[in-house]
């Protein structure tokens, strides 16, 4: 199976991230993981993506805050699919983040999740890889109908409870 390349602008991402490997590994999806800036070591960052295919990755997630070119630096270094996190910052509660990560110029495209969306880009990392593995997807099929059964557990508690 392909793993997923993870990277993050900075520690203070990882909190987010650490729902995204948590997610990852209740799926049985290998990851390897990162702290790159795609402005203090853009080499790295760069190498990383450039040299993802032969080092059996199938995606990317990129986590980052503030001005968020993490995931287009990774982006514009593979064909690889890029899901992009913007990250809560400072001062715009993460709107100049989603911005920053949803705004790709045509040619270079990223995925992009909510603010802080750690399940959701891991959810989809996964779907991109279920693609070409079988396994994947009944697993993927199998946590959806588990999410949704624990939702009509609790409307059948509720309902219980609004008609005592």
């Amino acid at each position: 199976m392909k793993k997923v390349g993870i990277v993050m602008g900075s520690d203070s991402d990882l909190p987010i991230l650490r729902k995204t490997m948590d997610t990852l590994a209740s799926l049985d999806i290998p990851f390897e993981c990162h702290i790159f800036s795609a402005h203090r070591t853009p080499e790295e960052a760069r190498d990383f993506a450039r040299n993802a295919r032969k080092n059996g990755i199938g995606c990317f997630i990129a986590a980052a805050g503030m001005a968020a070119h993490l995931a287009g630096a990774i982006a514009a270094n593979t064909t690889l699919p890029v899901i992009g996190i913007p990250c809560k910052g400072p001062c715009f509660d993460g709107m100049d983040a989603l911005l920053s990560t949803v705004m790709m110029p045509s040619g270079i495209p990223v995925a992009t999740v909510a603010v802080n969306g750690g399940v959701n880009a891991a959810l989809l990392a996964a779907q991109i890889l279920a693609v070409a593995d079988d396994a994947l997807a009944a697993r993927l099929d199998a946590k959806r109908a588990s999410d949704a059964a624990k939702v009509l557990e609790k409307d059948a508690a509720l309902q219980a409870e609004l008609n005592k």
